[in-house]
Parts: structure tokens; C-alpha cells; sequence
């Protein structure tokens, strides 16, 4: 079938258009680094290495993509369904909440086969009841969805300084942080499960929580594009009055859409809480809910875009960290600029080169 005019080819629109938004911001990211006296060259080989380069930054690239995988998945359910959830910080908090309560309850008490599973389960739902009240307020009362999850963010932060200050705090630290779970609650490591096969890996934070992730995706491609509730739930964020018409109540759909976000960005709790610190403590979400907007908006709310992307940023992250240390020059906050940059052209101007691909592709074809 032809495309109509002004349309762009499913592949340019997927591939290509996000390939240039991205090599965009690389292009000003290196004018800034010219203008301070350093190699964009070398800075480049110097990012590249310390994300992929070696086992341990390698492994520290797939622990930070594993968080961005779950939140870059919350958002992006809840945009099929027409709703811009940006409370993945706060519901990634609230998830890791649940976790730590399933462990700091239970590991006295029951093997890590029961036990991690049972904290797994906690993330999520707790959650997932994080984004219901906004859920419910959007598809009841008209409360805009945006408004009320920022709110939830900044009370997740709070409910959480109280709880570790003065609940959970464990009474020989100094910090605020709970008590370490018993090593029955810690999910395995990478490394230690590649050694047990006689494989020999670099140690990191990287644990059995990235295929969790892995798994997350391919449930969600299932769920949006071959179940009926996926298709309610495309429905609902493309037409409601005809979502209406279809028999479908837009509601109903909002709240469990809702909760499903709100459920992936608490399994981010799984792989810090469960997976590296083995404890609760203070700020452990790290601003990944965040960047999980980035992600979807990049990865075209697609599975598959979700894990490229936050494999980008992923080693941003790692790679940054290395650039920050080897170059004295580029502070950590230019590298968060590189990542402010890369949302900015995949974001704000994430069709500045539509126009142009329409005319190549449509003189192409003609």
C-alpha cells in the first residue's frame, strides 16, 4: 500500500528519524567539548570503552539499563492508552518499598525460592497501588494524570525519609537505611552465576534482574498488540469517544493501565533493592523514573526501542562516569547535558527532520 503524502515509511519513522535526532545531539555535544579545549574523538573512545570496553563496565551498562528497561516500559503502556505517566520515580520508590518490607518480614523465615519471588510480587503490586489514587482520579474525577503522579513523586519521597528515619532505620547505623536482608533475599549476581558454569566475569552490580526485565518486554509487546486488552487499551489512547462506541469503557481501562505502569516502574526495586544494596535505603531510584520518559519517547514506546535506548543510556551512564574521571575538563554535569541533549532532539524536536526525509523518500520513489 502507498503511503500517504506527508507520511514517513514505518522503518524512517522508527529507525532512521531517531538515528538522526541522536547523532544531532552527539554533533553538539562535540562542538561543546571543542569549545572547552578537549578531543570529541578521544572523548567518544573514552565512553565507548568505559561502557563496553571491559567486563566490569560492561556489566555496570547492563545494570543501569536494566532500571531504565522497566521504567522506559512504564511509560510506555500507559502512552498506548493516551496517558502520560511521569510518576515512574516515585512508583520505582514505592516498589523497592514493598520489596524491602516482603524481606525485612520474611527472611528469617523462608527459603530464597519462596521469599524472592514474594518480594518480587510486593514490588509490583506496591507499585502498582502507587499509580492506582492517579489512575483513579484521572478516570473519575478528571484529576489530569501529569499533575497527580508529579504530586505522588515528592510524597514517595517523604513517606520514604519518615519510614527510614523513623520506622525501618536500623539501630546501629548511622544512615538511614534498614537492616541488610538475610542473603536469601539477595537475588544472584552475573558474575557468580557465571562462575559457578567455570566462566570467568569481572564482579558489578549486574544481577538476574536484567532478564527480568528481558522478560517484562516481551510480556508487554504480547499484552499490547495480541491480547483484547491491548487492543481496549489502543483504543482508549487513540479515540475514547470511539472506544465508547466499541463497547469499551475508557474508565476502567485507565485505572488497570494505570497500575500495570505503575507495576513495571516498581520492579526497578527489584534490581536495587533485591539485586545490589540489599537493604532499604534513601534515594535508591536515582532519578531513573525519569529518564524512563526519555527511553520510551525514544524507543517509540515499542519493546524492542525500550531495550536500545536504554542501552544508550545505560552507557551514558557508565561511559560518563569513566569520561568525568579521565578527563578533568568534562564534570559530571556535562555529561548529564550529553543526556539533556539527546532528549532534547528526541523529544522536544523529535520531527525537526521529518519534513526533509519526506521530500528525499518521496522524490526517491516518484
Amino acid at each position: 500500500m502507498s503511503q500517504p503524502a506527508g507520511a514517513l515509511p514505518g522503518w524512517a519513522n522508527k529507525a532512521l528519524l531517531p538515528a538522526l535526532n541522536i547523532i544531532s545531539a552527539f554533533l553538539v555535544t562535540g562542538i561543546v567539548f571543542l569549545m572547552i579545549g578537549e578531543s570529541p574523538i578521544e572523548a567518544a573512545k573514552i565512553m565507548l570503552y568505559g561502557a563496553f570496553g571491559y567486563q566490569e563496565g560492561f556489566g555496570y551498562t547492563l545494570y543501569y539499563t536494566t532500571n531504565f528497561i522497566f521504567t522506559g516500559l512504564a511509560v510506555a503502556v500507559a502512552f498506548h492508552a493516551g496517558l502520560f505517566n511521569i510518576g515512574g520515580e516515585g512508583q520505582a520508590y514505592i516498589g523497592g518499598l514493598g520489596a524491602g518490607l516482603a524481606c525485612l518480614a520474611l527472611d528469617a523465615y523462608l527459603p530464597a525460592w519462596i521469599l524472592i519471588p514474594l518480594a518480587v510480587v510486593a514490588s509490583a503490586l506496591f507499585g502498582a497501588a502507587w499509580a492506582f489514587l492517579p489512575g483513579y482520579l484521572q478516570a473519575r474525577r478528571g484529576s489530569h494524570v501529569v499533575i497527580t503522579t508529579i504530586m505522588f513523586n515528592f510524597l514517595a519521597s517523604s513517606l520514604m525519609v519518615y519510614l527510614l528515619s523513623h520506622v525501618l532505620k536500623d539501630p546501629g547505623q548511622m544512615s538511614s537505611s534498614s537492616r541488610e536482608f538475610a542473603e536469601v533475599a539477595w537475588l544472584p549476581f552475573i558474575h557468580n552465576m557465571l562462575a559457578g558454569m567455570g566462566i570467568s566475569f569481572d564482579e558489578s552490580p549486574l544481577n538476574v534482574s536484567f532478564f527480568l526485565a528481558l522478560v517484562c518486554c516481551v510480556l508487554v509487546w504480547l499484552l499490547i498488540w495480541r491480547t483484547r486488552w491491548g487492543y481496549e487499551l489502543r483504543t482508549v489512547g487513540s479515540n475514547s469517544t470511539a472506544a465508547v462506541y466499541a463497547g469499551i469503557k475508557p474508565a476502567k481501562v485507565i485505572i488497570w493501565v494505570m497500575c500495570l505502569s505503575g507495576a513495571l516502574a516498581g520492579l526497578v526495586g527489584v534490581n536495587e533493592i533485591l539485586g545490589v544494596q540489599h537493604r532499604l535505603l534513601l534515594d535508591f531510584s536515582a532519578g531513573y523514573g525519569f529518564v524512563g520518559i526519555a527511553v520510551a519517547l525514544m524507543g517509540r514506546n515499542h519493546p524492542v526501542g525500550i531495550v536500545l535506548a536504554s542501552l544508550l543510556f545505560g552507557a551514558l551512564y557508565q561511559g560518563g562516569a569513566e569520561l568525568a574521571f579521565d578527563m578533568p575538563n568534562i564534570t559530571r554535569d556535562m555529561v548529564v547535558m550529553i543526556q539533556g541533549l539527546i532528549i532534547l532532539f528526541c523529544g522536544a524536536l523529535e520531527f525537526m527532520y521529518r519534513p526533509l526525509l519526506v521530500r528525499l523518500l518521496s522524490s526517491k520513489a516518484a
